[in-house]
């Protein structure tokens, strides 16, 4: 692969991946409105690796209390604000793991990769946002989630399986549902993000381990860190922007770039 088109996939699966707009439409959009390759399964567990350790550094404080309380959670012993964090993480993650697997084992996953889905979510999904940010209270912050708000989040982030959707959308969506304010539901979707893009880099790594060469994974170096710069910096704006600006910009974005792609899909 190009370096040019390396840096495209980085870019669009940095910046996208933790704005509510998602990134797995993005990127099969990619392929589908320019004609360039597929950029296969290495460079696909290589763009996580860059988010998933943009996600960690600016989390660092949360992701190492979380791993710190694994232990203890492991032992039975939900005695810690660690052990409370790393449980609820887990209870979160729970049903994406389950439900995208089956998906993965059927095949029905491909059968979602298509520019009207994306459309059709785009749309939906992002006035979903906008109810949900504009009319709730937001009353609760994010160091006051509880084992059956993680469960109900986790349960949004389902949906996220569908491309166009959005991970962090649907998420975002589900705790300012549950009245978490902005910076609040936008920190619990990034933490849950930590062992959803881990567990999304182990599936989809497995069956890439068989198609490496050192090409490829110079490529997947060279992806990864590209990502995580474009990552980082996104993370960093949208949390600061969070604390004064609602997600009305990405809603507009999200219901443009539907419409035009329903138009491009059905013409």
């Amino acid at each position: 692969m190009t370096l040019f088109h390396l840096f495209l996939i980085a870019v669009i699966q940095g910046i996208t991946e933790f704005l509510p707009i998602s990134s797995s439409g993005h990127l099969i959009l990619l392929p589908g409105l320019t004609g360039m390759a597929d950029q296969g399964h290495i460079i696909d567990v290589a763009v996580h690796v860059g988010t998933l350790a943009a996600v960690i550094l600016y989390f660092r404080k949360d992701a190492m209390l979380a791993l710190g309380g694994l232990t203890r959670v492991a032992r039975g012993q939900i005695d810690t604000p660690g052990a409370f964090l790393a449980l609820c993480l887990i209870i979160a993650t729970i049903p994406v793991m389950a439900v995208g697997l089956v998906l993965e084992l059927t095949g029905l996953e491909d059968m979602m990769r298509s520019i009207a889905v994306i459309g059709w979510t785009m749309l939906i999904f992002g006035l979903v946002l906008w109810v949900a940010d504009t009319r709730f209270p937001a009353t609760r912050k994010a160091n006051s989630w509880t084992l059956k708000h993680a469960l109900i989040m986790g349960l949004w982030q389902v949906l996220a399986l569908i491309p166009g959707t959005s991970r962090s959308g649907i998420t975002i969506t589900g705790a300012r549902m549950l009245g978490y304010d902005r910076v609040g539901a936008a920190r619990l979707s990034m933490l849950m993000s930590i062992p959803t893009i881990l567990a999304s880099a182990v599936l989809v790594g497995g069956k890439a381990a068989t198609e490496a060469d050192m090409a490829v994974l110079r490529d997947g170096a060279i992806a990864a860190g590209f990502t995580f710069v474009a990552a980082l910096a996104a993370l960093a704006a949208m949390m600061r922007l969070a604390r004064s600006v609602s997600f009305t910009p990405y809603v507009i974005y999200r219901v443009i770039l539907g419409l035009v792609l329903l138009w491009i899909a059905y013409t």
